[in-house]
């Protein structure tokens, strides 16, 4: 089974930290990624960029239109997404709390439904 795991980021609290515990963490998030790509159970891992590098498309009436960043209600936005391919979602939430950033920011999990490329939730196509 797929799950999805989220971490939220907040352009204020990153900056506000200082470099050499930003660099600790990193490397402690490097381990963590290397760790479960080694294991098979880490698919894929990516940080994504701030709210003000985001866009969103939008159509109406067929025509597409273009803004600057997503309207954000809070000031949190998703800043990492990983995939993991688990046997349950009790090892999904073991992985995500040995995630580094979980005691400072929370992972979400959720589960993967439906796959468009390969496997559904049950691994069969």
């Amino acid at each position: 089974m797929k799950y999805l795991l989220l971490i939220y980021g907040n352009e204020e609290k990153w900056a506000s930290i200082p470099e050499e515990i930003l660099e600790e963490g990193r490397a402690k998030q490097d381990a963590w990624n290397k760790r479960y790509q080694g294991t098979g159970e880490l698919l894929g891992a990516y940080g994504l960029g701030g709210e003000s590098e985001a866009s969103l498309v939008r159509t109406k009436d067929g025509t597409p239109f273009t803004t600057d960043g997503p309207y954000l209600e809070a000031k949190e936005f998703v800043c990492s997404l990983y995939l993991l391919d688990v046997a349950s979602v009790e090892r999904a939430r073991e992985i995500a709390a040995e995630m580094p950033w979980a005691a400072d920011t929370g992972v979400e999990v959720w589960p993967v439904l439906h796959d468009a490329f390969g496997a559904g939730p049950d691994g069969g196509a």
